[in-house]
């Protein structure tokens, strides 16, 4: 099954184009159509410009056509625990949240007295 990349992908229109990797033969000379109905993938099927990618390629009158894509790797998704990730405010609005959760979590450890 040939490699490649995705030179682009368009979501609002559903296709875009893959580089073959060098060494796939005539693949390499020319750009491969890719329509969002040939991505292997659950949900939302979508592909990033630079995502590798293996296919099958199928000639048309137009050249070849990418089939059966399936993306090799995904954009990592940041854990909130990350300490690099940050809020839509920005670093400081991080910090500060994080300075609460703090505080937070020190009142918790705090034996209440009893009630009487």
């Amino acid at each position: 099954m040939p490699q490649g990349k995705v030179k682009w992908f368009n979501n609002a229109k559903g296709y875009g184009f893959i580089i073959a990797d060098e060494g796939n033969g005539d693949l390499c000379k020319e750009d491969l159509f890719v329509h969002f109905s040939s991505i292997q993938m659950e949900g939302y099927k979508t592909l990033k410009a630079g995502q590798a990618v293996n296919f099958d390629a199928q000639p048309s009158g137009k050249g070849f056509h990418a089939v059966n894509i399936v993306p090799l790797e995904s954009e990592p998704e940041k854990s909130s625990n990350d300490p690099e990730t940050e809020t839509a405010e920005g670093p400081e609005s991080a910090a500060k949240t994080e300075s609460v959760e703090n505080k937070s979590k020190e009142n918790s450890r705090t034996p209440m007295a009893a009630s009487a």
